[in-house]
């Protein structure tokens, strides 16, 4: 697959619904909530980077985009902070509860046999998605990066799957002072790297993209957009690549979230 190419075609499939059982729901920071619904068909299609839109209750007309954090053996993962009242009402479902799921949806990320070192960075609610990646090619250096201590998460598990994991804070109150990319910069002064994985904020992104593309590396890029219908059809999560004419535009929930650096702008 080339680079170009992970995008897909431009047809548009209704995805089903499914009504999946809460069976594990936990608070692992301050309105950060860890949800495991059951779904044997989500958990047998999900990919790395791929994410589910979600019904999170009565009272909220569009569905929210969340990210897969894990998936396997019935259970799909998901991991989501408390930001406005779609999420918020999305937290008070309790075990038992059942939850409207659509997914799994877009194009993950891109798993290539020839990548012998491979760096995974991510950012915020941007570490979540990155979990099953780590937990699939094994192997990776991981930066995490967060605003505070408190916000902290997952650094445990990314450890069991990782051959090195750096965490910073933006505030410098845990591990590297500092925004993780620059961490990341000073790594691959003295490592070898052939492919970055990345999800974050839009100013993470960025910083990556330039620190991959100044040296020659592959990076994948999963992006952070609005969404209306989740499958390309409302035309509301586009945005802009470096291509001409007709494919200038991309959707982000149907020929992403993931793309590769060098095709999307990242303009403001």
């Amino acid at each position: 697959m080339s680079p170009a190419s992970i995008g897909g075609g431009m047809e548009v499939k209704m995805k089903e619904t499914k009504n999946c059982r809460l069976i594990r729901k936990k608070e692992i920071a301050d309105g950060i909530f860890d949800f495991v619904i059951e779904s044997e068909s989500i958990s047998s299609e999900a990919q790395c980077g791929q994410f589910l839109h979600i019904n999170c209750g009565e009272g909220t007309f569009l569905r929210r985009p969340i990210s897969i954090c894990d998936a396997g053996n019935g259970e799909v993962r998901f991991i989501f902070e408390v930001k406005g009242n779609g999420t918020a009402e999305l937290a008070k479902k309790e075990v038992g509860d059942y939850i409207d799921v659509m997914g799994p949806l877009g194009h993950g990320f891109e798993i290539k046999d020839s990548v012998k070192n491979p760096v995974i960075i991510g950012g915020g609610i941007g570490v979540f998605p990155l979990y099953k990646l780590a937990k699939t090619i094994k192997n990776a250096d991981v930066f995490l990066g967060f605003r505070s201590k408190s916000r902290v998460v997952m650094e445990e598990e990314f450890e069991k799957v990782s051959n090195t994991v750096i965490v910073g804070t933006d505030d410098g109150s845990y591990g590297y002072n500092g925004y993780i990319a620059s961490a990341m910069e000073q790594y691959l002064s003295f490592h070898k790297c052939d492919m970055i994985y990345c999800c974050g904020p839009k100013p993470m992104l960025k910083a990556v993209k330039k620190i991959a593309e100044d040296r020659g590396i592959l990076c994948q890029l999963s992006l952070e957009q609005r969404m209306g219908c989740g499958i390309g059809a409302c035309l509301v999560c586009v945005c802009e690549t470096n291509n001409e004419g007709m494919d200038k535009y991309k959707r982000v929930c149907r020929n992403g979230p993931v793309f590769y650096s060098t095709e999307v702008t990242l303009n403001d």
